[in-house]
């Protein structure tokens, strides 16, 4: 997902990201704001049970690249 596709997503819920707001923190920010756990990247081991979370995929992908 695309760092416009995350900010949109962040002005439908009335949420404001600062212009060096990296796109693993502003995800997390969404998380939280949703009512979820700021999980975002921290599967370390690669594992994760939230089949239907539309950051999946790059979840995924960053997790292991990531300190957490």
């Amino acid at each position: 997902m695309k760092m416009t596709e995350i900010r949109a997503m962040a002005k439908a819920r009335g949420l404001k990201f600062g212009v060096g707001m990296t796109k693993v923190d502003a995800i997390r920010a969404l998380q939280l704001n949703e009512g979820n756990f700021d999980c975002f990247a921290r599967a370390e081991s690669g594992y994760c049970d939230q089949d239907q979370c539309i950051f999946r995929e790059d979840c995924l992908s960053l997790a292991p690249k990531l300190p957490n």
